[in-house]
């Protein structure tokens, strides 16, 4: 069974040309990301490829049609959040259709997305965050200084790991205090650093100095061994590489650091839309699931504190002779 999750996305460049146009659109006007367009492409490839097999133009496709998309055995078995993008990728092809005059309905219109489950979101408490934040001291791995300075610069500022590939020492303020970072839709906000963050960042910049070649200029603040700007596969190696010493029983990637960031704002009691506004999210929703990683913590805090927390405890409880 096809499956849009595992098989390869294919260029964007082989879909028609309406295809074509409208992930043009997305990327040109709307400002939408590289990755969100190759996940669209793939998505509509499968989609093409759906009204191929039933004989289903796109363009005039009926609502119902559509709606039959849902059922096709190669998308009832995904997770709920790829089959809930692919309708987002057709909803917003549809509404680019009528807007331009290609057609005078939306066939989409009938598309629900589908119940997803809520996952709390992998993140660090305040002393795994402290442990993992100084294993490139501990360990002194090649460039552990700048390993370091990218820890603590990703969880301090609350980063995507597409923001901190593309922080450059010119969005840098002079004294290392914040940065202005280009977020997603081209949004500009300012990130603040601890001082943690600018001693790690001051024993850092001399090295990457030196270690830039001297006929490379390069802009970009965090630059591999060859003076080249870090990736987003080689910042995943670096955070993966210390995961698997740090002996933390966690799945640490580089979203979880800005899901520890989101986190620990929210348990200090920060206003959500102070934290929405420090991550960079257009909507509130996005940001309040960090109040029911706060409400877990106090469900656990409870269960182990509280004599009635837990059935262990209401058995202690109940065994207590009183004189």
């Amino acid at each position: 069974m096809r499956d849009m999750r595992n098989k390869k996305r294919e260029d964007k460049t082989i879909l028609p040309g309406m295809f074509r146009e409208y992930l043009s659109y997305l990327s040109a006007v709307r400002g939408v990301s590289d990755r969100t367009i190759e996940a669209y492409a793939g998505d509509l490839t499968y989609f093409i490829t759906y009204c191929e097999n039933r004989g289903i133009d796109p363009r005039t496709a009926t609502p119902y049609e559509v709606q039959g998309f849902i059922g096709d055995p190669g998308v009832k078995d995904l997770a709920a959040a790829s089959v809930n993008r692919a309708l987002s990728a057709l909803r917003g092809f549809y509404r680019w259709f009528l807007r331009f005059g290609y057609r005078t309905d939306d066939p989409s219109l009938a598309l629900r997305n589908r119940t997803a489950p809520r996952n709390l979101p992998d993140f660090l408490w305040e002393r795994e965050m402290a442990v993992f934040a100084a294993l490139p001291e501990r360990t002194k791995l090649l460039w552990a200084v700048r390993d370091r300075a990218l820890i603590l610069v990703m969880y301090s500022g609350g980063l995507r790991i597409s923001e901190a590939v593309s922080l450059s020492i010119r969005d840098m303020e002079d004294d290392l205090k914040g940065a202005r970072v280009l977020g997603k839709g081209d949004k500009e906000r300012y990130v603040f650093f601890s001082d943690e963050t600018r001693e790690a960042l001051t024993d850092y910049l001399p090295t990457r100095a030196a270690k830039m070649p001297v006929d490379r200029s390069a802009d970009r603040l965090f630059i591999s061994r060859r003076g080249n700007g870090l990736s987003i596969p080689g910042v995943r190696w670096i955070i993966d590489r210390y995961a698997a010493i740090s002996g933390l029983e966690k799945h640490i990637h580089p979203h979880a650091l800005r899901h520890s960031f989101a986190t620990h704002l929210v348990n200090a009691g920060c206003d959500v839309r102070v934290v929405q506004e420090l991550l960079g999210h257009a909507r509130i929703a996005t940001t309040q699931r960090y109040t029911h990683v706060n409400m877990e913590r106090l469900k656990q805090v409870y269960a182990k504190a509280h004599p009635h927390g837990t059935l262990q405890g209401q058995r202690e409880q109940r065994n207590i002779h009183y004189e």
